[in-house]
C-alpha cells in the first residue's frame, strides 16, 4: 500500500470518503480544489482548518489547489490583506497550484454571464431604492413582493445594465437582479442581487470597472471557470447552495461544481468575525492584527504557535456537518505536543528576588576536584565566574551553552514564601536546602525584608560538594531555577490569557464587554545570556515556566522580548 493511500484511509472524515466515491468511478480527471479568502482582513483560526482541509484533501487526492482571492468589495480589501494572506498559507506549509488567481481577473466573463442572465429572461435592473428592496423581500412566514421593474423588456435591461456600467447611475439607484422566486422559502433565492453599483477604484482592476459582482454571484462562477471539482466551505452556506447551482446552471456550464459544506471550527474563548476583531484595531485595543492575543494566523504565528501545532490541532479536530464548541486547551496541546522536542531549554525569571551566596568564593574555589564525573565548565577570574555547560535540550542533541553562576543571584519570588501554603516544596524558614538547576545545593540562612514586609534579598551558602553529585547523608527535595545578577540580561516578558473572558464572545453585542482586562501582563525579568543572542523568533522552553519566543518585531539583544506561547503543561488530555 502507498504512503498517500494509507494516508487517506486514516482521515476518514465524509468529505474525503465521498472524494475517495468520485476518484473511483473516475469522475474527474483531477481533483481540483480551492481556498477563496476575501481580502477584507487577516486570516484566522477558522480559516486554519479551511486551509488544511482544501489543501489537504487536494494532495491526498493527487490533485490541485487554488489560491483565489474573491475580490469583488473594492471598499474593504487592501493590498496589505492580500500579501499576509499569501504569507499566512505559506508559513502553514502549504503551495497552491501556479499563481495566486484573482476574481477580478474574471469580471469580463462575468460580466457576460450577466448579459446571458438577462438575454435569458433570467436578470433584471431594479430601480428601487434600497428601503423598498429590503421591504418588498418579506420574511420567513410572509412571501416576498415583486418589483414594479421584474417584468421589463430584455431590451430594457440591457439598456439599463450598460447605463449602470458606464457610469450613469450613482450607488444604490440601480442593482441588477437575477429573476428566480419572491415566494421561495429559501430568502437567498428571492431575487438576489448580483450586480451593484460602486465607484470605487480597484487594487488589481483599478478605475476599469464602476460594478461590482456580488460574492454569491462571483464565487460560483469563479469556482466554474476554473474547474473546481470540490467547492468545499463552511455550514452557513448551505442555504446559499441552491443559488449556487442556479447560478453555474443558467450560465451553462457543462459540468458545474458542487458545493459541500462542513462544520466551521469554533473555539471557545474565541472570536473570529473579521468586522470585530477589525474593530480591536482601529480602536487600538490590540496592537495590530498581528498582536499575539488575536486569534489571526499572524497573531498566532508571532505569538510563536507553530504551523505543526495548528494542523495537529486541526486533524484533531477532524471534518463533520455538525457544529460543536471545541475546547481551547486542545488548542494549547496541540501547540505544546509540537514545541517539546523542537525547542532549546533556558532559564529566566521572570518575578526576581536577589540571592546573595555569602560562601560563594571559598565554596567554587575548589570546583573542579569536587565536581561530579562529567560535570563540564571553566573559571573565569576576571568576572569572578563559573560558567557552567549544558546540553540545550535533555533529550535531543540540539549543542551545548554556558550558564553563568555568579555570587548573586536572582530566583522567582514565588521560591520562597515565610508563610508557606499547605504542600509548599520550595524555600521557606522552615526549609531552607534545595537545589539549584545544574549547579549546588544552596541553603538559606536569613531573608531581608523591606519597610512594608515584602522579602527583597536572601542570604545562603552552597555545598561546594554538590555540584554535579547528590549530598551525603541526606536528601534533598525540590529544584528551582535561577539567572546570574551580573551576568544575566533584563528582558520584558509577556504573560498572555485568552483575549476574551466570555466562552462565547460573539454573543456580546458590544465587543468591549467581553474583553478579559488580564489578557496581557508585562513582567521586567531577567534571563540567561543564551536566549538574548539567538535570533527573534527563536523559540525556547524556560524551565518551569513554559514556552517562549523572542519577538519577531521587537525583540534585539539589547532589548529583548519573549512573548509566552504556551504553558509548560496543563492537566487537560484530548479524548
Amino acid at each position: 500500500m502507498s504512503e498517500q493511500s494509507s494516508t487517506i484511509e486514516q482521515k476518514n472524515d465524509f468529505i474525503r470518503n465521498m472524494i475517495r466515491e468520485d476518484v473511483s468511478a473516475q469522475k474527474y480527471q483531477q481533483i481540483v480544489t480551492r481556498f477563496p479568502p476575501e481580502p477584507n482582513g487577516y486570516l484566522h483560526l477558522g480559516h486554519v482548518k479551511a486551509i488544511c482541509l482544501n489543501f489537504g484533501v487536494a494532495k491526498e487526492f493527487d490533485g490541485v489547489c487554488n489560491l483565489r482571492f474573491d475580490d469583488t468589495n473594492p471598499t474593504a480589501e487592501k493590498q496589505d490583506y492580500i500579501d499576509n494572506i499569501k504569507n499566512d498559507v505559506k508559513w502553514l506549509g502549504f503551495k497552491w497550484a501556479g499563481e495566486a488567481l484573482y476574481t477580478s481577473s474574471y469580471f469580463d466573463q462575468l460580466y457576460a454571464s450577466a448579459v446571458k442572465l438577462i438575454k435569458q429572461g433570467d436578470a433584471y435592473v431594479d430601480l428601487q431604492s434600497p428601503e423598498q428592496i429590503k421591504e418588498s423581500r418579506g420574511s420567513f412566514n410572509e412571501a416576498g413582493t415583486a418589483s414594479p421593474h421584474r417584468d421589463a423588456s430584455v431590451e430594457e435591461n440591457l439598456q439599463l445594465f450598460a447605463d449602470m456600467k458606464n457610469g450613469k447611475y450613482a450607488e444604490g439607484k440601480a442593482i441588477l437582479r437575477a429573476k428566480i422566486d419572491m415566494a421561495s422559502p429559501n430568502m437567498n433565492m428571492r431575487d438576489p442581487v448580483i450586480y451593484r453599483v460602486m465607484h470605487q477604484v480597484h487594487h488589481q482592476t483599478g478605475d476599469k470597472w464602476c460594478i461590482y459582482p456580488m460574492y454569491d454571484f462571483a464565487h460560483p462562477l469563479s469556482d466554474a471557470i476554473e474547474g473546481i471539482t470540490h467547492s468545499l466551505c463552511t455550514l452557513e452556506f448551505e442555504d446559499h447552495r441552491p443559488f449556487y447551482d442556479w447560478a453555474v446552471e443558467k450560465v451553462g456550464f457543462a459540468q458545474p461544481p458542487h458545493q459541500y459544506e462542513f462544520s466551521r471550527l469554533n473555539v471557545d474563548h474565541t472570536m473570529t468575525s473579521k468586522r470585530k476583531l477589525k474593530q480591536l484595531v482601529d480602536e487600538n485595543i490590540v496592537s495590530g492584527w498581528d498582536d499575539p492575543r488575536m486569534p489571526t494566523i499572524a497573531g498566532m504565528r508571532r505569538r510563536g504557535y507553530t504551523p505543526e501545532g495548528l494542523r495537529d490541532f486541526c486533524e484533531r479536530v477532524g471534518v463533520t456537518k455538525v457544529d460543536s464548541v471545541v475546547d481551547f486547551r486542545l488548542l494549547e496541546f496541540s501547540i505544546r505536543q509540537s514545541l517539546d522536542n523542537t525547542t532549546a531549554r533556558g532559564m529566566a525569571v521572570l518575578k526576581p528576588l536577589k540571592v546573595t551566596i555569602t560562601n560563594f568564593d571559598e565554596a567554587v574555589k575548589d570546583w573542579e576536584s569536587l565536581k561530579a564525573e562529567g560535570v563540564k565548565a571553566r573559571w573565569d577570574e576576571e568576572l569572578q565566574t563559573l560558567w557552567l555547560v549544558q546540553p540545550n535540550h535533555p533529550n535531543v542533541d540540539m549543542g551545548e551553552r554556558e550558564i553563568p553562576f555568579t555570587k548573586d543571584l536572582y530566583i522567582d519570588q514565588g521560591d520562597y514564601e515565610i508563610e508557606p501554603p499547605a504542600g509548599y516544596k520550595r524555600l521557606s524558614p522552615e526549609k531552607n536546602e534545595i537545589r539549584l538547576r545544574n549547579t549546588y545545593v544552596l541553603a538559606v540562612t536569613e531573608h531581608v525584608l523591606d519597610d512594608a514586609g515584602k522579602v527583597i534579598e536572601l542570604k545562603a551558602t552552597i555545598d561546594p560538594t554538590t555540584l554535579g553529585q547528590n549530598p551525603e547523608g541526606r536528601k534533598v527535595k525540590g529544584v528551582i531555577h535561577w539567572v546570574s545578577a551580573s551576568q544575566g540580561i533584563p528582558a520584558t516578558v509577556r504573560l498572555y490569557e485568552q483575549l476574551f473572558s466570555v466562552e462565547d464572545p460573539s454573543s456580546v453585542s458590544d465587543v468591549h464587554e467581553a474583553l478579559n482586562p488580564n489578557s496581557l501582563t508585562e513582567l521586567a525579568a531577567v534571563v540567561e545570556p543564551s536566549l538574548v543572542n539567538a535570533p527573534a523568533g527563536t523559540r525556547f522552553q524556560f524551565e518551569r515556566e513554559g514556552y517562549f519566543i523572542s519577538d519577531e518585531q521587537e525583540h534585539s539583544t539589547e532589548q529583548p522580548v519573549f512573548n509566552q506561547i504556551v504553558s509548560l503543561r496543563d492537566s487537560y488530555k484530548p479524548a
